[in-house]
């Protein structure tokens, strides 16, 4: 896989490789190993991991760290302003030992970026998007309604507001754009530095969610 990657990319190497979703039928050693061959053959600088349990990952490095395997230096979680379930355990143990977060879904498939009532297509089309959010939207508009409200009192847009936030709880959040519009906006967030109450103000009317997506299948 790593292979044809690299011949697909043009590179020789790339810095960060990540293990998309959890193999509950392989075992650990052996996937750790295989990963830690591609580091090895230079493939690969750093290791990360994606959709996984807080007790996964720290079962997975202490097994690498026992065998001299290279360790998962980075974790790419679900995580926004509106699905903040990583704070519970994944967090803490990234922070406790110093592993990187690098989100995806950030602007909760677009519902961060614009007002309750506006619409997009794909806020219309995107089914997968839709399960994981349509069924907690009475709550999560709370929320939402605070982003455009802080934006508005900023005269910066919401998207900035909603990066600016999560760029105060992790290293660097995957930021899907379709438009030079929401590249301008990610770039214009790394600008704004939110206050403490602000910070308060946004996370305040936050209620616990059931998880979703892929792992709520894995559970």
């Amino acid at each position: 896989m790593i292979n044809s990657s690299l011949s697909n990319l043009g590179m020789d190497y790339v810095d960060l490789y990540i293990y998309h979703m959890w193999d509950y039928h392989t075992p650990l050693y052996e996937i750790l190993e295989g990963l830690n061959n591609v580091v090895k053959a230079g493939k690969a600088r750093y290791l990360g991991i994606s959709n996984c349990y807080a007790w996964q990952l720290a079962k997975a490095n202490a097994l690498a760290e026992k065998e001299g395997f290279a360790k998962f230096v980075s974790v790419q979680g679900h995580y926004n302003l509106i699905f903040r379930e990583e704070e519970r355990e994944m967090i803490p143990l990234c922070k406790e030992d110093n592993i990187a977060l690098t989100p995806y879904s950030a602007l909760a498939g677009g519902r961060l970026a614009k007002h309750s009532n506006e619409s997009s297509k794909r806020l219309e089309e995107d089914s997968y998007a839709q399960s994981k959010y349509d069924a907690t939207s009475e709550q999560d508009t709370v929320i939402i309604a605070r982003v455009a409200e802080l934006a508005e009192k900023r005269n910066v847009s919401m998207t900035e507001i909603s990066l600016a936030w999560l760029l105060t709880k992790v290293t660097a959040p995957v930021v899907g754009a379709t438009k030079f519009s929401h590249i301008e906006g990610t770039v214009k967030s790394l600008d704004i530095e939110l206050s403490q109450e602000e910070i308060e103000f946004l996370e305040e009317p936050y209620i616990p969610h059931r998880l979703v997506g892929v792992m709520a299948q894995n559970k």
